[in-house]
């Protein structure tokens, strides 16, 4: 969230440096959701008026990890799906990052929630690792080390893919990009959103992303690996 603010995406739209009416409404939909969560859980009475509100008060009954990933999830993914037309309205470098942020925090889940998945042979070692009570999280989700904090930034991927920090190459082209259509498919059941499933084509986020950003060349999203990426998807295979 200090992020956010430092690159002044949640400012007012009407503000000298408007803000981003994305992430506006991707934030406004998480806060609102766990808000009614928790006056429903406060015996504030009604029902819960979508299926995210229902996880936030599943996680709320009984915490553990995999359903704080499921409440806080859900929330995200409805309002991906919610708002794709404000995502389209982003720079091409915004939309891969809005991927990217997607693309991490699935994962992060899947840690704790489908070890396996997320860490093949070191599956034992992914509950701690994903764990949102633990820092290592904050690595996985970070952006803050590539993006600059300003808005917009525009349509120039590759100085920022290019610049990504060796650990985050590591994870992204190393030990997600090979599952990440089972990632896609084993999160929309997870959630119970099957819409999820269409983010994803043949290895690539789709999510505001088309033919039309691949034609502008260096497609970011199949980079040469490093050698240590190269090495990471032999071991975590």
């Amino acid at each position: 969230m200090s992020w956010q603010l430092r690159r002044g995406l949640l400012e007012p739209l009407n503000a000298a440096a408007p803000g981003s009416p994305w992430w506006r409404a991707v934030n406004a939909r998480l806060l609102h959701d766990t808000a009614e969560a928790r006056a429903l859980f406060d015996g504030l009475g009604g029902s819960p008026s979508s299926d995210s509100v229902q996880a936030g008060l599943e996680f709320a009954l009984r915490p553990n990890a995999r359903r704080w990933y499921r409440a806080h999830n859900h929330s995200i993914v409805s309002a991906y799906l919610a708002h794709q037309d404000l995502a389209e309205q982003e720079g091409r470098v915004e939309r891969f990052f809005i991927n990217l942020a997607l693309v991490r925090v699935l994962y992060a889940h899947a840690l704790v929630a489908a070890p396996r998945l997320a860490l093949g042979p070191f599956a034992p070692v992914a509950p701690p690792l994903g764990d949102p009570r633990l820092g290592m999280t904050a690595i996985f989700l970070s952006l803050s080390r590539v993006l600059p904090a300003t808005y917009p930034v525009g349509d120039d991927v590759r100085r920022f893919v290019d610049d990504e920090h060796s650990f985050g190459h590591l994870l992204d082209v190393g030990v997600i990009q090979p599952r990440i259509d089972r990632l896609y498919r084993w999160s929309a059941d997870e959630l119970g959103i099957p819409d999820l499933r269409s983010l994803v084509s043949e290895g690539v986020p789709s999510y505001a992303w088309g033919r039309s950003d691949d034609a502008l060349g260096h497609d970011p999203w199949r980079p040469q690996p490093s050698r240590t990426a190269r090495l990471a998807r032999a071991v975590v295979r």
